[in-house]
């Protein structure tokens, strides 16, 4: 039980983290010259959004929870089973950043998901 409570910490958290990053970056002006200057003010513009600092909080809160669940499990469960991050992704952009998903998409999501699912029966 403890395994799959650290496993959704893991996959919620690092998707929070990444739509919330994906937000700010989106409401920033794109770098178009990667000089040294262009690339601090594009850095200086995410610290001041708070979407972006949220998701480096939840970032390191995915990371650390992925630290505790590979003490306690071996990598080869832990790597496919956090592929339910792909899931939460995909319809987390589709529902928080209103991005439109095709049916190719989709039918990645259903892969991806039949696949975690298999590897979670191995560790029963």
């Amino acid at each position: 039980m403890r395994t799959t409570i650290w496993l959704l910490i893991v996959v919620f958290a690092t998707t929070a983290g990444e739509l919330l990053v994906t937000r700010a970056m989106k409401q920033m002006e794109e770098v178009k010259n990667f000089s040294l200057r262009s690339i601090f003010r594009f850095l200086g513009q995410g610290i001041r959004k708070k979407s972006f600092g949220l998701g480096i909080v939840f970032l390191a809160m995915g990371f650390f929870s992925l630290l505790v669940l590979l003490s306690w499990n071996d990598v080869s469960f832990v790597i496919p089973a956090t592929a339910l991050g792909y899931v939460a992704g995909a319809l987390g952009a589709k529902v928080f950043l209103g991005e439109r998903l095709s049916s190719m998409r989709w039918m990645g999501i259903v892969l991806v998901t039949l696949g975690v699912a298999l590897v979670a029966l191995t560790n029963r």
